[in-house]
């Protein structure tokens, strides 16, 4: 089975609480969404690969350890997955950045793909999904399965708020892809939301509601 990391670091939590809070105006919730998503980049990104390189300090030349930002790729799922993948960039600035889009149609749930672009040479690359939502699994496991198709060396998947029966779906799928998530919700209601949850992140980011 899976692997399911909650960030339960309290600036996380914190952001998330404000987040939720349907009283958030669409620019504090934007800045949130940077914020946030930076934060959680650090426990997504604990076990990156790092090599030796010789460097000279003001004292004395010496070996230190340096990331290869250039392989590292934040594929993000469009609209929303752009506000995670912007605050991540943050600390890893020389990360490349792919994008699917994807819709879910309200009345079959079926997953629709309508945009793929990602960087070349993905076997050479690990990749990190980022979506705010983890709500049906659909969506996630179609985004993995594309990325698959390329054989990167590795995949993450990062959203912002999860919920058991999409977490079960994406596992059931790819039951080696990690998850990691501020927040694990109640349950999917009969239309596809998460409750508690956070409504629909991509109108509360672009104000669109």
């Amino acid at each position: 089975m899976g692997t399911v990391s909650v960030i339960d670091h309290p600036l996380v939590q914190h952001k998330l609480t404000l987040m939720r809070r349907k009283d958030t105006s669409t620019n504090d919730f934007r800045r949130l969404l940077n914020e946030i998503s930076t934060l959680m980049a650090y426990d997504v990104l604990r076990d990156i690969p790092m090599h030796e390189v010789t460097i000279d300090t003001p004292l004395e030349t010496t070996t230190a350890s340096v990331i290869d930002g250039k392989k590292l790729v934040f594929a993000a799922v469009l609209r929303a997955g752009a506000g995670i993948a912007d605050g991540m960039l943050g600390v890893v600035p020389g990360a490349r950045v792919g994008h699917i889009g994807l819709y879910r149609d309200p009345k079959t749930m079926v997953v629709v793909e309508y945009y793929f672009k990602m960087p070349s040479d993905l076997h050479e690359r690990d990749v990190v999904i980022v979506d705010p939502l983890l709500a049906t699994g659909f969506s996630a496991v179609a985004a993995i399965d594309r990325i698959k198709e390329y054989s990167p060396r590795s995949v993450k998947f990062v959203c912002l708020v999860a919920c058991p029966e999409g977490i079960d779906v994406l596992h059931e799928a790819h039951p080696e892809v990690p998850i990691y998530t501020a927040g694990v919700d109640r349950e999917l209601d009969a239309n596809g939301f998460i409750r508690p949850g956070l409504g629909d992140v991509g109108d509360r980011v672009f104000g669109t509601a």
